[in-house]
């Protein structure tokens, strides 16, 4: 284990033992479902940047992987949409994070009836060679790990996940990305890099990374403020701005044209038709937005006409698009 992983290992190590209310956090709210109470300890540990738990990720039993269990909060999460014995897989290379996972389990099983501790199978394993067999998931996922990892590595972890997955499977994330460039002070200081800071990528080499390794789709689901580094607290000369995003990568067939991004652009058409149809696969009811990819946003950009709107990136999407 490389230097840097080491001191991920002993700062996720104290995390568990004495949990850190301040060392990652998120601003979604926690979710409020029917019969579904999380543990206080388990929001103390919640060592996340935003969620990867989404319901329409989540139907019919989906088989699932947790990599870098925290407190356990998002393996409970999951565990509400698949209550069968291993239904979920927990993975974390840290002894006492499994263990502190295992604890609050029995705490969850006192809180809500449904739950069995069973439904999770927690391992200890690493992300760069996951104790799972190939193409057995459903939904992948994982909230504010693979920012930790340097290039190399981060390529490893993605081609594991792609690796699990069954075909059009998803990998969900939530991880810390950065549009400004950081020093190297910043870059190679291990422990600012295990506290989901120093490592953070721009969102489009990020995305790179996810359509290298395969991934056909790619959805932004959210992109959000997150963290400021400053130059009274950290060894910068300029104000770093740190925001977090969630996103779905899809084990789709990689389209000849390259892989289909949605960063939440629209279309919409306003010309004296019903509808326009571009004889690609898109139809555009009158008046009537419709989610589209950026590939093909710049083919419908390229048809330059004037009843044609194409907005910018929102950098939210909640499906319905085109592709």
């Amino acid at each position: 284990m490389s230097n840097y992983l080491n001191t991920t290992h002993d700062v996720y190590k104290e995390a568990a033992l004495t949990p850190d209310v301040g060392l990652c956090c998120t601003t979604n709210p926690i979710w409020e479902l029917p019969g579904l109470r999380i543990p206080k300890i388990m929001q103390e540990m919640n060592y996340g940047c935003g969620s990867t738990v989404h319901a329409r990720d989540l139907t019919n039993n989906p088989k699932m992987l947790y990599v870098g269990v925290g407190g356990g909060m998002e393996l409970l999460q999951f565990s509400y949409f698949n209550r069968e014995k291993n239904g979920v897989i927990g993975i974390d290379v840290v002894d006492e994070m499994l263990e502190a996972s295992r604890k609050n389990f029995k705490e969850a099983e006192a809180q809500n009836p449904w739950f069995k501790s069973e439904f999770v199978d927690l391992k200890k394993g690493d992300a760069l060679n996951l104790p799972v067999p190939d193409n057995s998931i459903d939904v992948a996922a994982q909230n504010c790990l693979f920012n930790i990892f340097k290039t190399d590595d981060l390529k490893k972890a993605i081609a594991e996940m792609y690796r699990v997955l069954k075909p059009h499977g998803k990998l969900v994330m939530s991880d810390p990305t950065c549009e400004q460039p950081m020093n190297d002070t910043l870059r190679n200081d291990d422990r600012l890099r295990a506290l989901c800071l120093s490592g953070s990528l721009p969102i489009a080499e990020y995305v790179k990374m996810l359509t290298d390794a395969g991934f056909g789709t790619i959805e932004i689901r959210a992109r959000k403020p997150y963290r400021i580094l400053d130059p009274n607290h950290y060894p910068t000369e300029e104000l770093i701005y740190i925001e977090s995003i969630e996103v779905a990568a899809i084990k789709d067939p990689m389209p000849a044209d390259g892989p289909c991004i949605f960063t939440g652009k629209a279309a919409i058409y306003y010309g004296d038709q019903d509808f326009f149809d571009d004889n690609a696969g898109h139809v555009l009811v009158q008046n009537q937005p419709l989610a589209i990819c950026d590939k093909t946003a710049g083919d419908l950009a390229k048809l330059n006409r004037n009843d044609i709107y194409i907005s910018e990136s929102t950098f939210h999407y909640d499906g319905g698009g085109c592709c």
